[in-house]
């Protein structure tokens, strides 16, 4: 049984970010159920990943606004930059708001390894259960047991179950009795009812729209699937829509030429003002992330300790904050990262 000062639930963006902001005084084990780490940025944005936006608000995500707010002032967009740049990591903005590694998401997965080389990792080990008594916490994976007087849960969410995401950090929360909500698809297409197949037929076209959903507007690519609606577009709008209509503008600029197929498909119907409600969505296996998580009145805004167990942070994915399509999810596990770590060297004593 070996005992650290900190043990990091997860080797994926939000928790090697969280590795690489510890001091070096500090034990820190890191536990990953896959036998590499951060499968998810590695595929991300064909391989290239999507890390952050040019413009990050809170109104780009679906949470806690004042949560967001306050981790963002503590690690916004502009020192994330620094960062990466500081570490020579090159960039590259596409569509003039997304910033996108320029040869390879390994570019930055090899930069979070090396520093977190002092610490020690667990591959392939599967977190059973967490408890804790006195001012130390017990981790019991299926291959041995570990101690830490810091815990940090970044587990992400169910999406990509082929790269073992699970739910487990939101078992863990359970465990301790935090309040949770439970993870849904997000970021993902939609699926049609009978009435909107003549969409069906238009599998593969793309084009341009504004689509509102609730109160929010927006605008990017639409694509038409054999299942229903997919593209950028309908991926944002996806976090936002649980039941009821959404409206599609499919001519937002008046410049716009519509596709000969999608004008002989609207040529009955609403072009500016398309109303209809989605029958579902398709499911976590497609889904680019998790909606629902650790909600935030269980957290330290500051910190994002739990209020109620000394020691216990969730951060990244596991936390019930969503961003929608576009760097927003990675932006959010490296600020939450930044403002856990800080916190734990500040406070955490060796043993």
């Amino acid at each position: 049984m070996k005992n650290y000062d900190v043990i990091i639930l997860g080797a994926g963006a939000a928790g090697l970010m969280c590795g690489a902001n510890l001091t070096k005084n500090l034990s820190v084990a890191i536990v990953e159920g896959n036998d590499k780490a951060a499968q998810k940025l590695k595929i991300s944005g064909g391989g290239k990943c999507n890390i952050t936006n040019v413009s990050v608000k809170p109104n780009n995500f679906d949470g806690d606004k004042e949560l967001i707010k306050t981790v963002f002032k503590k690690f916004n967009k502009e020192k994330l930059l620094r960062f990466l740049d500081r570490n020579s990591i090159e960039l590259e903005i596409r569509k003039k708001r997304y910033y996108f590694c320029k040869h390879s998401a390994q570019d930055i997965i090899d930069l979070l390894l090396e520093q977190n080389k002092e610490h020690h990792f667990y591959y392939n080990h599967k977190i059973l259960s967490l408890t804790k008594e006195d001012e130390l916490f017990t981790l019991t994976t299926d291959k041995q047991i570990l101690k830490a007087k810091n815990i940090v849960v970044a587990t992400g969410g169910k999406s990509f179950a082929n790269l073992g995401a699970s739910d487990i950090g939101l078992d863990i929360a359970k465990s301790f009795d935090l309040q949770v909500q439970e993870f849904s698809p997000a970021l993902v297409g939609l699926t049609v009812q009978p009435s909107e197949n003549w969409m069906k037929g238009l599998s593969g076209l793309s084009t341009y729209v504004n689509i509102k959903v609730k109160d929010k507007i927006i605008e990017e690519e639409l694509l038409f699937t054999h299942k229903g609606l997919s593209g950028p577009a309908i991926l944002s709008a996806s976090l936002y829509w649980h039941k009821g209509d959404i409206r599609i503008n499919f001519t937002p600029d008046d410049a716009q030429e519509l596709p000969k197929r999608l004008q002989h498909a609207l040529k009955d119907k609403s072009i500016t003002n398309y109303k209809f409600a989605p029958a579902g969505n398709y499911g976590f296996t497609k889904a680019e992330v998790s909606r629902g998580g650790v909600v935030a009145n269980e957290l330290d805004f500051k910190t994002l300790e739990s209020k109620k167990v000394k020691g216990l942070y969730f951060i990244g994915e596991v936390v019930d904050v969503t961003g929608e399509l576009g760097g927003y999810n990675f932006q959010w596990a490296f600020s939450s990262a930044y403002v856990c770590a800080k916190n734990i060297k500040g406070t955490s004593k060796k043993f």
